[in-house]
Order: structure tokens, then C-alpha cells, then sequence
């Protein structure tokens, strides 16, 4: 029953997955109640199986004419590179890993929402606000890496030169204003991806709950809902790549 009543008290329409099935289907029992609290987790561990297992399968036989998907997935790593650098430049390289790995796995975490009794996880802002997080560190450390201490204290003073460093209150106002503004983007980040992916699943089960007169809006919306997966994955993506070249030296 306290698994039903944590349902319940959403006060909002969810389709329904897997774990909430099970774990209302056997409301006594302590594993299935477990995985349901911390159903949010699992389905992101999932996505981390998935990924895990087309990366083996298009790096297990590598050849230097590459087979259907290696080429496919080479495509898509191409696509994210050039995407990459086209906004860092050549030195956005280094970067890519660590952005195209957080654009699939965002992707992927926003489609699974469309496969039946399967739940998204950036529906939820447990997940989102950890993924942002993890760029606001990883910012933070390359900024302070790639300019030292000193020299990112200064970048974030505005880089006064002349009369305006003599000035003292504009620096002292602009640096203030930025670290500020570090701290504002992990929640404007992961509110944005929430609060569309949530509203896109409240959307679908209001649709889903017209019966068959609904299906032709449920189908639409599911085209949509397609499209809005991509771009907030490309969005998370995209002010990640601006936050690194806004933390780095001008020069690059």
C-alpha cells in the first residue's frame, strides 16, 4: 500500500512502467519496493547497459574498411566531433568524449521513455541535477587546470586591464556576477531538461488515457515527443560545450 500511495501522491498522470507494475502487483515484497524507490536510478543504470553494449559490439571486430555499424556509429561520433569543434575549435577535441557521451546517454534516456513500460530518467530532477553537476565539476576543473588559480580568478574578474583594473569596484562586480552565474546553470540546466521531458510524459499519459479515440494525437505526440528527446539532449549538449568555452581563456 505505501508504494501505491507514493503513486498516488504525484497528483499527476504517469504511464506506467515496469518496477511500479511489479511492485504494486506484489506490494510485500522488499526487492520489487526497493527497485521501485530507486526506480529513476535503475532505469539510468540500464542505459549505461545499453550504451556499454553498442560500444562492444562496434569496437569488438574493428576494420579499416568498417562493416554497417561500425560505420553508422563512426557517423555519429564524426557528427558530434565536427559539432564540437565547430563551437571550441580543434582544441574542442579533447572534449568530445566527455560531451558526446552525455548527449547519447541523454538521448537514450529520453527515448526509452516511448518504449512501453520503460520509464525515462531525466523525468526526473534526482537525475538531471545529478548530470548537471557533474558538468559544473568538470567545468570548474578544466577551467582551473588549463588557467591555474590565479589566472581563473582573474578570467572571471573580466580580464581588467588598464584603467578598468584600477577601478577595482568593475572587477570586484563582474567577478561576483559570474560566479553568480556558475552557480545559477546547474539548475537552470537540469530544471530545463526536467521540467520538458516530465511535462512530455504527463502529455503522453493524458493522451494514452482517451483509449483508441486518442491514438491519432497519441501518434502525433509520439513524433514529437521523438523530436523533443533529440533536441533536449542536443540543447544539455550545446550549453555544456558554451560553459566550457565560457570558463576557458578567450584564446580558445
Amino acid at each position: 500500500m505505501e508504494t501505491v500511495n507514493k503513486v498516488a501522491s504525484t497528483g499527476t498522470p504517469e504511464l506506467p512502467d515496469i518496477l511500479r507494475l511489479l511492485a504494486e502487483l506484489y506490494p510485500h515484497n522488499p526487492v520489487l519496493h526497493q527497485l521501485y524507490v530507486w526506480e529513476n536510478l535503475v532505469y539510468s543504470f540500464l542505459i549505461i547497459g545499453v550504451l556499454l553494449v553498442i560500444t562492444f559490439f562496434a569496437t569488438r571486430k574493428m576494420t579499416l574498411i568498417p562493416h554497417k555499424f561500425q560505420n553508422a556509429i563512426e557517423a555519429v561520433v564524426e557528427a558530434i566531433d565536427n559539432f564540437i569543434c565547430g563551437i571550441m575549435g580543434p582544441k574542442g577535441r579533447k572534449y568530445t568524449p566527455f560531451i558526446g557521451t552525455l548527449f547519447l546517454y541523454i538521448l537514450l534516456m529520453n527515448l526509452s521513455g516511448l518504449i512501453p513500460f520503460i520509464k525515462s530518467s531525466t523525468t526526473s530532477w534526482s537525475t538531471t541535477l545529478a548530470l548537471a553537476l557533474i558538468v559544473f565539476v568538470y567545468v570548474q576543473y578544466t577551467a582551473l587546470k588549463e588557467q591555474g588559480f590565479l589566472g581563473y580568478m582573474y578570467h572571471m574578474a573580466g580580464s581588467p586591464k588598464g584603467g578598468m583594473a584600477w577601478s577595482v569596484i568593475l572587477p570586484v562586480f563582474l567577478f561576483c556576477l559570474h560566479v553568480l552565474a556558475e552557480f545559477i546553470r546547474p539548475l537552470s540546466l537540469s530544471l530545463r531538461l526536467r521540467s520538458v521531458m516530465s511535462g512530455d510524459e504527463t502529455l503522453l499519459a493524458v493522451m494514452a488515457g482517451f483509449g483508441f479515440k486518442g491514438f491519432l494525437l497519441l501518434f502525433l505526440n509520439n513524433i514529437m515527443a521523438v523530436l523533443t528527446a533529440v533536441i533536449q539532449a542536443l540543447v544539455f549538449s550545446l550549453l555544456t560545450t558554451i560553459y566550457f568555452v565560457l570558463a576557458l581563456a578567450h584564446d580558445e
